[in-house]
């Protein structure tokens, strides 16, 4: 049954006026502890008004109202109850952190809007986002007072006031990107809008981690922002707690010891990623990917990862190693791997397997030994029969991969890029002949665009993602700030 009126859920029924029950005082005009009510003029029909002469005939009496379907038997008063706070759920490590979390999810869905589709006005932010105009404004006021976005010159309008657009300020807040890897180290800084403000790689040997932070302090020196955070990619399974590197088969790296040194030199929060998944991502929104609803990266260095992108988003699985297609068995069965195996596929077509085949030295990087390799095969038929092999065992892997995932687009990455057509065309080749059925559609297969710095500029993203993903504060990251590279 549904509460009568004057009810309430946490109070008993009010107390009726019946026997055992005092009568409230009576004002003036009959009204029970009321004003009294104004007299009006009786009506010509229904009898007197308030000020007209009593009715003839016999009062009711008053007493005990009769028990029935209308008049119940009086009920003996209860005292009431206290009114009760209504009950609070918490779901985080303080009171209020429902609220903050709804704050941080807001805060967000406006800094994407300003990021993707650039400056608006306040009523454009809440068109654009469906949050009430009242909400975007103090989102706006905070973010103002953080020193993340900045009011542009008004719009002149048809007609009214002019508005001020709001946009992201530009370099005010940093993601530190870097990378990692076997022959060469690379650094990014990108601020909240997106916009790369530095990038470089550089070569690397056995001290690859201090040349690292020296390039990091070189960029911090000439970006010395608030830094949101750093991020770092290995070629490496990392764990999901972005900590602790869980196998690196061509570095020696493991548990969560880089990221502990990092952090300690960097004086911020530092993530480890998998450098094909940080490629990828950097593709899918800054390069060859871009747009592409489902995309497949293929690094292209001394090993050879996959990072899978669908919708925008990365997929890594269930414990974060989707992507660890190096090692599936294509290729030469009896080639040596750095995994301790024989017959991977990164044995027949990663960087070193190529320049031991054409008998040709590593060179700074990646990229420049591919350029070397590419020159030699223009000119030497042993070299271009070489490098079309590792087409076809390019083909042979993309095609397993194409079943499983049904990519529309393939990017090919790192040394793959010099290489170009040499390495596409007998791959696009073999991907036609090993497909199972005609209506399924070979995916187009793109030379990546970002170079060296792709892992990098994806981590960099990464260092920003926890913002906007609405699951960090911009103001408590913010607060790490203006921290140089501790020496």
């Amino acid at each position: 049954m549904g509460l009568g009126r004057g009810q309430h859920a946490q109070l008993p029924d009010p107390a009726r006026e019946g026997e055992g029950v005092p009568r409230r005082p009576r004002g003036p005009g009959g009204a029970r502890g009321r004003q009294a009510a104004r007299a009006r003029p009786a009506h010509p029909r229904r009898g007197r008004g308030l000020a007209g002469p009593p009715r003839v005939g016999a009062a009711r009496p008053r007493g005990p109202r009769p028990a029935g379907r209308r008049g119940r038997a009086p009920r003996p008063a209860r005292a009431r109850a206290p009114v009760r706070r209504p009950l609070s759920v918490t779901t985080g490590p303080g009171p209020s952190s429902g609220t903050g979390q709804l704050r941080r999810a807001n805060t967000a869905v406006v800094l994407q809007s300003l990021r993707r589709r650039g400056p608006a006005s306040r009523a454009e932010l809440a068109q654009r986002t469906g949050l009430a105009k009242a909400t975007v404004g103090a989102i706006v006021a905070d973010l103002e007072e953080a020193g993340a976005v900045v009011e542009e010159a008004p719009a002149q309008p048809a007609r009214g006031r002019p508005s001020r657009p709001v946009a992201l300020r530009p370099g005010a807040h940093l993601g530190l990107g870097l990378e990692l890897n076997v022959d060469y180290v690379s650094a990014v800084v990108v601020d909240l809008a997106g916009a790369v403000l530095a990038s470089e790689s550089r070569a690397a040997g056995e001290d690859r981690v201090e040349v690292l932070l020296a390039l990091a302090a070189e960029l911090r020196a000439t970006h010395p922002g608030p830094l949101l955070g750093a991020t770092v990619a290995v070629p490496a399974l990392v764990r999901d707690d972005d900590r602790t590197v869980a196998w690196a088969p061509n570095l020696p790296l493991h548990g969560d010891g880089l990221v502990a040194h990092l952090a300690a030199a960097l004086g911020c929060e530092v993530r480890v990623v998998n450098d094909a998944n940080c490629a990828a991502y950097a593709e899918a929104h800054h390069g060859a990917a871009r747009g592409v609803d489902h995309a497949l990266y293929l690094t292209g260095t001394v090993g050879i990862g996959a990072g899978i992108v669908v919708g925008g988003q990365l997929v890594q699985g269930a414990a974060g190693f989707a992507g660890e297609v190096g090692h599936m068995p294509v290729g030469d069965p009896t080639a040596p791997c750095g995994c301790g195996r024989r017959g991977c596929w990164e044995a027949s077509i990663g960087l070193h397997a190529v320049l031991e085949a054409v008998g040709m030295p590593e060179l700074d990087t990646p990229v420049t030994t591919a350029e070397a390799v590419a020159a030699r095969a223009a000119d030497d038929p042993a070299a271009r029969a070489t490098v079309e092999r590792v087409g076809r065992d390019l083909g042979l892997g993309l095609a397993i991969l194409s079943g499983v995932l049904d990519p529309a687009v393939v990017v090919l990455g790192g040394y793959f890029v010099p290489l170009g057509d040499l390495v596409l065309e007998p791959a696009r080749r073999v991907l036609d002949a090993r497909l199972a059925s005609e209506v399924q559609v070979r995916p187009e297969l793109r030379l990546g665009t970002l170079g060296l710095r792709a892992a990098a500029l994806g981590a960099a993203e990464q260092s920003l993602a926890r913002v906007l993903a609405g699951e960090a504060d911009l103001a408590d990251l913010g607060d790490l700030g203006d921290l140089a590279v501790r020496g």
